[in-house]
């Protein structure tokens, strides 16, 4: 059974705010962060977002209640009719998954909760902001009026960590304090108990800077580190594949295919790299992030992401579908590595360092001939899907479905139509395979997703409501907003 240790030491408290805080707790930040998992009275599984910085833990668990809802063994036909108790039920399920994923092999969970203070009356009544529908939002989807009285030096004295000894364990203690996560210091509380489940040490190991804190003490925003440790359970610093070794300084990535992935505009950008494994996550699950706040995109159709686990003998034209990890599946990832950008082709200079790579014949003469039976119009190019075709054919699958839907989700009311937190649905098609990429829609959420499907064009518009955040300012896209694969 769960047993209660009490409070922390002080030296595990004071690294503990180090790790998320740095050496000093703004007033602002904190506040920014006192909201609990509070559900959408529009929308029963989608959580609401007070302010801006808190996305990096309720985006992430946001495409985990999605995970729960949809690919288990009985999943929900529409997510909009659950009841309150089910939708409690979803993010129980997905709260302890997450801390499945960044737990250590020991197999002990940290349980952080909030000891209450019964002589501070006055505290209490104004410590949460309520949890029902009637209270969790205001106008134009503003926070709270009855921000708390508790401030971080006050919190922090009255936390206090209960360890459950095995994952049946850790069910049952976050089902019996579901509600603690659902008043005002839920989020923290929740983010205390990742960061000592995952294990202080763990995380300093696995961090690129040591000094590298999981929250920006002036504009309160979630780092990457963190991001990546709700995605993936591994507080690395990038978002490529595995390690790196630059200059002999080594850079650790992802090391394993993510339950939940991860696209962003920064990619489009060039400013960063963003591998196979967080691109195609085991569901067809992703989180957009744009510079300064995370969004939530997921499909209903688990064909949509590649596995490395899925045992189907499918192969498909397009890189998305779920394909037998074997020597198709391996060449389109080795030619994506000769292929950064992801323009659909290479140069046909490197045409004989990409066959040595996969161990094909590479010598000169044969190299000379397969570069002019596939540049046969001599543009110096070579598409993927011209080598895919001569060294590893296959079938196109006849039964799939060329065109599905899209979900989106956005937590802060002031950025949704009509400040209603909802799931905004639009139709995609997968379009066959263009020779030529010609872009003709530079909106945000558009760049963003063709840093997965760079061939894409526009199949159908539809009346959307999204949300991209650039620099402090809020972009909205409404109506005639185009969801193209």
């Amino acid at each position: 059974m769960a047993t209660t240790s009490g409070k922390l030491d002080e030296d595990t408290l004071m690294t503990l705010k180090t790790i998320i805080w740095g050496t000093d707790i703004k007033d602002e930040v904190f506040k920014r962060w006192t909201q609990g998992f509070v559900f959408s009275e529009d929308e029963p599984t989608a959580l609401v977002q007070f302010d801006g910085g808190p996305c990096a833990v309720i985006a992430p668990v946001q495409g985990y209640i999605i995970r729960q809802a949809l690919f288990t063994e009985n999943p929900v036909d529409n997510l909009s009719t659950l009841t309150e108790e089910k939708a409690n039920e979803l993010l129980g399920s997905a709260l302890v998954e997450i801390m499945l994923e960044v737990s250590s092999k020991s197999g002990v969970f940290s349980v952080i909760y909030l000891e209450d203070d019964k002589n501070d009356d006055d505290t209490n009544k104004d410590e949460s902001c309520s949890t029902s529908k009637e209270n969790s939002e205001t106008k134009n989807g503003e926070s709270c009026a009855k921000r708390p009285k508790l401030d971080a030096d006050l919190f922090h004295t009255r936390i206090r960590c209960t360890k459950c000894e095995n994952e049946d364990d850790l069910r049952t203690y976050v089902k019996s304090k579901l509600s603690m996560f659902q008043e005002t210091f839920g989020v923290v509380l929740y983010l205390y108990s990742i960061i000592l489940t995952k294990g202080i040490e763990q995380i300093k190991n696995e961090v690129e800077d040591p000094g590298e804190q999981f929250i920006d003490n002036i504009h309160g925003h979630g780092g990457q580190s963190l991001i990546n440790l709700l995605l993936s359970g591994k507080a690395v610093t990038n978002v490529w594949d595995n390690d790196k070794d630059i200059s002999g300084l080594k850079l650790r990535g992802i090391p394993r295919q993510s339950t939940i992935g991860f696209l962003t505009l920064m990619e489009y950008m060039r400013y960063c790299e963003v591998g196979w494994y967080l691109k195609n996550p085991r569901f067809p699950i992703w989180t957009l992030g744009s510079e300064t706040h995370l969004t939530v995109l997921f499909s209903k159709i688990i064909w949509l992401v590649g596995s490395e686990t899925h045992l189907t003998v499918l192969f498909s034209k397009d890189e998305n579908l779920i394909i037998n990890e074997s020597s198709k599946s391996s060449a389109r990832h080795i030619f994506q590595r000769f292929d950064p950008e992801g323009n659909g082709f290479i140069s046909t200079s490197l045409l004989g360092d990409l066959m040595s790579a996969l161990d094909l014949v590479s010598e000169k003469e044969y190299v000379d001939i397969m570069t002019s039976k596939l540049d046969s119009e001599s543009l110096g190019i070579i598409t993927m899907h011209c080598f895919m075709e001569e060294f590893y054919p296959g079938d196109v699958i006849k039964d799939t479905p060329n065109t599905f839907e899209l979900y989106h989700y956005n937590g802060i009311p002031r950025s949704c139509l009509n400040s209603k937190v909802k799931y905004f649905v639009g139709t995609a098609t997968l379009p066959e395979e263009l020779e030529v990429q010609i872009i003709t829609d530079t909106s945000p959420i558009k760049l963003c997703l063709q840093t997965k499907w760079p061939n894409s064009e526009v199949h159908n518009r539809i009346h959307v409501c999204v949300c991209i955040v650039i620099g402090v300012y809020n972009h909205f896209l409404e109506s005639e907003t185009e969801f193209v694969m």
